[in-house]
C-alpha cells in the first residue's frame, strides 16, 4: 500500500490536542499549548483532553468522541496526543476515517500511541512518532527533538547522524520506516493492524519491560519470519526496567546474538524511545539507512 503524507503545516494552522489514553497533568497541557503557540500555530484542547476517569483521561466514549472530532474537523492540520500510557488500544476499532481522508492531518505521539500509528498506516497515512506534551513543556526552547518536530511539521525533514556502536551491522538499505513501542505493536501481531515485514525498516523501543520479556518478543518476530523479511532494523532505547538474571548478559548483547544471522543493516542505540533525545520519526516514510564504521545516517525520502 502506498502511504500518503498529510500536508505540511503553515503558520496559524489549527492543532487539536487530545488525550486518547491515560490522564495528564493539566500544567503539561498548558505547556504544550504555549510551545505550539510559540511556533505560530493555533492549538486547542478537545473537550475531554484534561478530564480524568480513574487511570484514563475519560471513558472510552469520551476519548473516542474527542479523537473523532479532531479527525473530522477539516480545519485541523495536526493532532497532538498529550501522552501515552495504556488506553489507546480501546479506540482502534471504533474510529471512522471517512472525513479524515478528505482532509488528512498529522498524528503526533509515541509510546502507547504506537497502536494509533499502526491504525493510520492501515488506512494508508503517514504519522509522527515524536515527543508529546511533557517534553514540549519541560524542555527549553532550544530542545533538539522538539525543534526537529517543529521542522518536520513545517516540511523541513532532517537527516539523522548517530555515533557508531560496536554491535552495528554495516550496510545500506531503503524501505518504509515502521515501528515504535515494542510491547504495543507486539500486542497487534496477527491483527489487520500488524506491521508488514516486507520492505520495512523496523524501529523498536520500550520502557519498563524486563530484558527477558523483550527477548521473548524478539523471538516471536524471529520464529514467525518477520525478522528475516525486513530491509533493516533500528534498535532504540530500552529504559526504566528491572534487571533480571534470565539472560545472563546485557540486553543489547542478547538481541545481537538473536539477530546475528541477518545481513541487512542494523543499528543499535538509536535515539528513539522514552528519553529526552527522542528523535521524531515519520511512520510510513520511505527512508535510506546507511551504516558504516563512521556511524549511522537515516535520511527521509519525500
Amino acid at each position: 500500500m502506498d502511504i500518503q503524507f498529510p500536508s505540511f503545516l503553515k503558520e496559524n494552522d489549527k492543532v487539536a490536542i487530545i488525550s486518547p489514553a491515560s490522564k495528564i497533568d493539566k500544567t503539561l497541557l498548558k505547556g504544550a499549548i504555549h510551545r505550539l503557540s510559540s511556533w505560530h500555530l493555533c492549538p486547542y484542547l478537545e473537550k475531554n483532553a484534561s478530564s480524568a476517569a480513574g487511570y484514563y483521561s475519560g471513558s472510552i466514549k469520551e476519548r473516542l468522541s474527542d479523537f473523532q472530532h479532531a479527525l473530522d474537523d477539516k480545519e485541523v492540520r495536526a493532532i497532538l496526543c498529550s501522552r501515552g500510557g495504556y488506553g489507546a488500544i480501546h479506540l482502534v476499532e471504533k474510529l471512522d476515517f471517512t472525513k479524515f481522508k478528505e482532509s488528512p492531518k498529522w498524528l503526533i505521539g509515541f509510546s502507547d500511541i504506537t497502536a494509533l500509528h499502526n491504525l493510520l498506516q492501515y488506512n494508508g497515512y503517514a504519522s509522527l512518532h515524536a515527543p508529546m506534551a511533557k517534553q514540549l513543556t519541560i524542555e527549553p526552547e532550544d530542545d533538539l527533538c522538539s525543534n526537529y518536530l517543529k521542522d518536520i511539521l513545517f516540511g523541513k525533514l532532517p537527516d539523522y547522524h548517530v555515533e557508531h556502536h560496536r554491535l552495528n551491522h554495516y550496510g545500506k538499505a531503503q524501505g518504509t520506516l515502521r515501528g515504535g513501542n515494542m510491547s504495543v505493536f507486539y500486542g497487534l501481531r496477527g491483527t489487520p493492524y500488524d506491521i508488514p515485514a516486507e520492505k520495512t525498516i523496523l524501529f523498536i523501543e520500550d520502557v519498563g519491560e524486563r530484558p527477558h520479556a523483550i527477548e521473548r518478543m524478539m523471538y516471536n518476530l524471529k520464529l514467525s519470519g518477520i525478522l528475516e523479511r525486513l530491509s533493516g532494523l533500528i534498535i532504540g532505547q530500552f529504559t526504566e526496567y528491572e534487571e533480571d538474571k534470565e539472560l545472563g548478559k546485557d540486553l543489547y548483547d542478547a538481541i545481537a546474538d538473536l539477530i546475528k544471522e541477518y545481513d541487512y543493516p542494523i543499528c543499535f542505540n538509536f535515539p528513539v524511545g522514552h528519553v529526552t533525545d527522542n528523535r521524531p520519526l515519520i511512520e510510513g516514510a520511505q527512508v535510506e539507512l546507511n551504516i558504516d564504521k563512521k556511524g549511522v545516517n537515516l535520511r527521509f525520502n519525500v
